[in-house]
């Protein structure tokens, strides 16, 4: 299949409130050279960095637990979600970006991470970007309790499990993140347990 030729006729912003929303209308060229006019609303919030934290030496990972308003709006009962740690980019790049949302959402100071991936999570209406990273932890590294940024409103309860348990979290449904499925699944594939 060749690559579609795309041309943008018209871009009106819906939304800046907290992030950017845009109606964009757009000419797609079809491979038969037929061309169709579409809109879609596409939401830029930026990109995003999430790592999972984990020790093979105690076989154990670090995620956090957290409300998610979406989530509860589409049918998950208490809104509570349990993720690896994730966070926006600010001005920095990725690996800086998930070194400091680590030690602010979970207390633990690392300095060295592996990047797994990038990935669209919702590529049918959302701009970002999503870097997965993998980081080793140990005791000596905490240095603070972690919970999120108060003035970011955040509440983030910190979970230390093994990597079973968490693992089975997913066939049990209690996991439903899908970049903390994927950094699950690289983990059991590719690290040792």
């Amino acid at each position: 299949m060749n690559d579609p030729k795309i041309s943008i006729k018209e871009t009106k912003l819906l939304s800046d409130n907290w992030y950017i929303l845009n109606k964009v209308t757009f000419d797609y060229k079809k491979p038969d050279n037929s061309v169709i006019t579409q809109q879609r609303e596409v939401y830029d919030r930026g990109n995003g960095a999430a790592i999972l934290l984990y020790n093979t030496a105690n076989k154990t990972i670090i995620l956090t637990r957290q409300f998610r308003l979406p989530t509860y709006l589409n049918g998950n009962k208490n809104g509570m979600m349990v993720e690896v740690c994730a966070g926006l980019l600010d001005e920095d790049e990725p690996e800086q970006c998930i070194i400091r949302e680590t030690e602010e959402e979970t207390g633990y100071r690392i300095s060295k991470v592996k990047k797994i991936m990038e990935t669209y999570m919702s590529p049918g209406a959302i701009t970002e970007i999503l870097y997965l990273f993998i980081g080793e932890y140990d005791a000596s590294m905490k240095v603070s309790e972690g919970g999120g940024l108060e003035h970011e409103q955040e509440n983030i309860e910190v979970i230390e499990m093994s990597f079973e348990e968490a693992y089975d979290k997913i066939a049990t449904g209690e996991i439903q993140d899908a970049k903390t499925i994927m950094l699950l699944q690289y983990a059991k594939i590719n690290l040792e347990f």
